[in-house]
């Protein structure tokens, strides 16, 4: 299947975007909510990270507790380090499973840290980058999550610069807080066009 990276910084409006294009017949592979899903309870991804950092980093409903992970994660280099190595391999394992029995016109993989992975760029066709200037970003963030502003630039310091996103995409989808909800479905669905006829080349 023709593959399309789709990334962007947090608040930018992957989801949406990615919403849209699942509608219009993409396959849509998020590894953000493949990392929720090894996290919940339950989660294959629960078990080790319970052996690797305690208890403490488990919430009271057998989830990973977030913002106390977030937090030790952001303290220290190597805690991040040692939680990635138990959650980038089967994040990978289970994205490949879940690509392998994709139904739909493209496959698109939403990958948050797709430029800073390094590892994307050779198995994709396609990068596409949903562009949000730093405020807009911040502003969102704030309204879904209720994050300070310190935790989210802190967040958003971890990740590519803005300026690196857009160097490494082919496509580019403008959503800042000036992008009305139309414009954006028109800039999304003619990309989606596009693909599509790439997809059948």
């Amino acid at each position: 299947m023709y593959k399309v990276g789709l990334t962007g910084g947090i608040g930018s409006g992957k989801s949406k975007v990615a919403d849209m294009l699942a509608a219009w017949g993409a396959a849509v592979v998020d590894t953000d909510v493949i990392a929720h899903d090894l996290t919940a309870p339950g989660g294959a991804a629960i078990e080790p990270i319970r052996q690797a950092f305690g208890p403490d980093v488990i919430a009271a409903n057998g989830a990973l507790d977030r913002a106390v992970m977030r937090e030790l994660a952001f303290q220290s280099p190597e805690v991040r380090r040692r939680l990635e190595a138990i959650l980038h391999p089967m994040i990978r394992g289970e994205t490949r499973a879940r690509a392998n029995v994709a139904q739909g016109s493209y496959v698109v993989f939403v990958v948050p840290l797709l430029v800073e992975s390094g590892s994307w760029h050779t198995q994709l066709d396609r990068i596409c980058v949903v562009d949000c200037d730093p405020e807009t970003q911040i502003a969102r963030v704030q309204a879904r999550s209720g994050l300070t502003r310190e935790a989210i630039e802190r967040i958003m310091s971890a990740q590519a610069s803005r300026e690196e996103r857009i160097a490494a995409a082919h496509d580019v989808v403008l959503n800042d807080g000036k992008t009305s909800l139309q414009e954006l479905e028109l800039s999304v669905r003619a990309l989606h066009e596009y693909w599509c006829m790439q997809a059948l080349l």
